[in-house]
């Protein structure tokens, strides 16, 4: 069954609305918080499911499918890049992990913008923690493929409706 542009995009969507809920369950019923690298991690969620949405909204035709996929592509291997680094550093000796460093709030309240961006996408010895883990893989780790799958969903885009009327509504 072929769905237009505007549905694929809205399921995308969905799927990191989906994350950021899983996200909060944690947060708030397993009380889980999260680390600079996980908060990282969502606002790269956030701003891959905003192209999503601003995408479904659009509706574009084929010139704004590639923008917007595109956009989502790279938006999703930036949340990746974030990912690998927090799976990395749990990854990583005893010995070889970072200090813990400030909390996220300070970071923000007594450092330039520049530096505590840095600082939050260095990670600190909290993010190698392993609190939860499912069939071995870690939070980060399961962010990953959720990550490498949104790339490749957005990319998908790119070939889904290259060869036909992208506002064709077959559903």
């Amino acid at each position: 069954m072929k769905y237009p542009p505007r549905i694929w995009f809205f399921f995308g969507f969905l799927l990191c609305l989906g994350m950021m809920l899983i996200a909060a369950w944690f947060q708030f019923v397993k009380g889980l918080e999260p680390c600079p690298l996980c908060i990282a991690q969502r606002i790269a969620v956030i701003a891959v499911g905003l192209v999503f949405l601003v995408a479904a909204f659009h509706n574009p035709q084929r010139p704004g499918i590639r923008i917007y996929a595109l956009l989502g592509f790279i938006v999703a291997v930036i949340g990746a890049a974030i990912s690998i680094r927090h799976v990395w550093l749990q990854n990583l000796p005893p010995e070889e992990v970072p200090a813990c460093g400030p909390g996220i709030e300070y970071m923000f309240e007594y450092f330039p913008l520049a530096d505590a961006i840095k600082m939050m996408l260095s990670g600190t010895g909290e993010c190698a923690e392993v609190l939860w883990t499912f069939l071995g893989i870690s939070i980060p780790g399961w962010t990953l493929v959720t990550f490498i799958s949104l790339a490749l969903y957005s990319l998908s885009q790119l070939w889904n409706f290259s060869t036909t009327n992208p506002r064709e509504e077959t559903v």
